[in-house]
């Protein structure tokens, strides 16, 4: 091995931070899951169960359902300098799972992963799991993450899950469909 780099020299081992942990909120909902997965599905949705926390959305291609459908979009976290993301729908196994690829950040150097998964639950219920991790390249992006960036995602997510829920059982707390209109 050779000599150590500026950047092993002045972090060293003391600030090896680890790769994010992925987190998992979920809601059950009073639908069959081919209703639950046909509205996920669909990019367009989206925005409707997450603009409290992610605005600004511009769907990225006409087709707004199945694979290589996709969205950009801000997250409005506080201390968040450079909120836009995106992500496209690259897997989809109906009724099941739908897989979601993203990036973020600055110069969208964060990797973003978000899985729907959706089992039965008893009598016409959908039990819906939604997982997200990110994968952070740069140790600022770390720690931002580790220091309040998962846990207010996670929050926020968690609030998504019960506006989802809401939306599809009672048709309550619908926020915005995305659109391809000039803004």
């Amino acid at each position: 091995m050779g000599a150590p780099t500026i950047r092993e020299r002045r972090f060293g081992q003391a600030l090896n931070i680890a790769a994010v942990e992925p987190f998992t909120v979920s809601t059950t909902i009073a639908r069959p899951r081919e209703q639950v997965y046909e509205y996920l599905a669909d990019v367009a949705n989206h925005s409707e169960f997450t603009d409290h926390y992610l605005v600004d959305w511009h769907l990225t291609r006409v087709n707004t359902v199945g694979t290589g459908a996709g969205a950009r979009f801000r997250a409005k976290a506080p201390l968040n300098r450079f909120a836009w993301a995106d992500f496209v729908i690259s897997e989809m196994q109906a009724p099941y799972r739908i897989v979601e690829h993203g990036r973020g950040g600055k110069y969208n150097r964060i990797r973003m992963l978000g899985v729907y998964t959706l089992s039965p639950g008893p009598g016409q219920t959908t039990k819906v799991q939604y997982t997200y991790e990110t994968e952070p390249d740069q140790l600022s992006d770390k720690l931002m993450e580790n220091f309040g960036g998962r846990s207010w995602t996670r929050r926020k997510a968690a609030r998504a899950m019960r506006r989802l829920r809401a939306i599809l059982e009672d048709g309550r707390e619908r926020g915005e469909r995305a659109s391809h209109e000039a803004e």
